[in-house]
């Protein structure tokens, strides 16, 4: 993708010049035609214009954009659209301040397509990281003649999920840390600590207490075998999430994370939020309850949550509420099934699906306080359990001989 220079005829026939970005001399002479004008000669870009990040999208080196450049690029053309700028305006000044490749050049395909007279929502579609949320929002707004709002509902939605992601990845740092650090420091005593005193116990002609006999196999399991480890590690993680990624590894997996004590409230939580809010979204823009529940399947991360809400849409074409399916769900407070049935009853169910969304968005951060606060003293007592050990695995003999 570069910046051509062209000269020619304009669509009055009148000599005209300019410049415009494509890939090829094809495409920039397709995008003149549809302008009217006629180009005689067409320069190339130079090779100081060369746009890597731009190359490296095109050759799919580069990674796609997420939640938060999602949600800043959105919020931006809400602003455009509100204040009446019309939107292939909008989109090609977002295009020429975004900084994310991966997202300008997405933004640039739209804004084409914009131009040869296809909808915001059709555009977006066929873009990676616009999933089915996002353009059947857009759609609506587009169909309602309130794009700018539901840009903006959007906007809000890709925020709060974004920040319950941050929360939940914040929280598992730290522990994560410690983990590898305390990992690192066992491994460095046990390989190259350890080995040191082997030789003088054996010296000694003394017996052996069993606690240092056993840090001594562990030690001698590490020297041999470390090499072996590292890549039986890899292949191993690897083939664990190769079979996470298919769909019976999946359901057994997220059946696992929903029951681990501490974490498995977060992921619940975490995902009843997502569906919540993203119902309520949907709602609130005028999309049927059938479509909605399809919509939030598809965006639902935890396959057994997804296959639940599948069951509650089935139920509801069926012609039952959406309340009574959820009381069935085990894990669906039913407090907030109570809610939901009030908002059925008064017609304002986006609204009290919002506001179930901030239960449950406060009840995830008061889960993954409460997790963070149950796992650190657990890795610090046994990482601490685990050093003692070797610890006193050396020394004993010591003071056995001193003894």
């Amino acid at each position: 993708m570069g910046l051509w220079k062209w000269e020619g005829l304009d669509k009055n026939g009148k000599r005209a010049s300019g410049q415009i970005e494509a890939t090829t001399e094809k495409e920039v002479r397709r995008l003149l035609r549809g302008q009217g004008n006629r180009p005689k000669k067409i320069t190339p870009p130079s090779i100081l214009e060369f746009d890597l990040g731009q190359w490296m999208v095109e050759q799919g080196f580069a990674s796609a954009f997420g939640t938060k450049e999602l949600s800043n690029f959105t919020k931006q053309l809400a602003i455009m659209i509100n204040a009446g700028v019309p939107i292939l305006q909008g989109l090609e000044i977002i295009y020429k301040t975004e900084k994310n490749a991966a997202l300008k050049n997405a933004i640039q395909r739209i804004a084409k397509d914009v131009q040869e007279g296809k909808t915001l929502a059709e555009s977006m579609t066929k873009q990676k990281g616009f999933d089915k949320l996002y353009c059947n929002l857009v759609k609506a707004g587009e169909i309602g003649g309130i794009l700018d709002v539901i840009l903006n509902k959007l906007s809000i939605h890709l925020e709060k999920q974004e920040k319950t992601k941050s929360q939940i990845k914040s929280a598992m740092t730290y522990p994560f840390i410690v983990t590898m650090i305390g990992i690192g420091v066992v491994w460095g005593l046990v390989t190259f600590v350890v080995p040191q005193f082997v030789g003088m116990l054996k010296d000694t002609g003394k017996d052996i207490p069993g606690i240092t006999q056993f840090v001594m196999d562990v030690s001698d399991l590490c020297v041999n075998y470390s090499a072996y480890a590292v890549p039986i590690v890899i292949i191993v993680l690897v083939l664990i999430s190769s079979w996470i990624k298919t769909p019976a590894g999946k359901i057994i997996y997220d059946k696992f994370a929903m029951k681990i004590p501490g974490f498995g409230v977060v992921v619940i939580k975490g995902n009843l939020s997502s569906f919540t809010r993203t119902l309520g979204t949907l709602l609130s823009a005028g999309v049927s309850l059938i479509d909605a529940l399809e919509i939030c399947i598809e965006t639902i991360d935890n396959g057994v949550i997804s296959r639940d809400i599948a069951a509650v849409k089935k139920s509801v074409i069926e012609g039952k509420t959406l309340t009574e399916p959820l009381q069935k769900i085990d894990y669906f407070p039913e407090m907030v099934a109570q809610m939901i049935k009030v908002g059925e009853q008064t017609g304002s169910i986006d609204q009290m699906l919002d506001k179930i969304a901030v239960v449950f968005e406060d009840e995830v951060n008061m889960a993954v306080e409460s997790a963070t606060k149950l796992i650190e003293p657990l890795i610090l007592v046994g990482l601490g359990g685990t050093i003692a050990v070797v610890l006193v695995a050396i020394y004993l003999p010591m003071f056995m001989s001193a003894g």
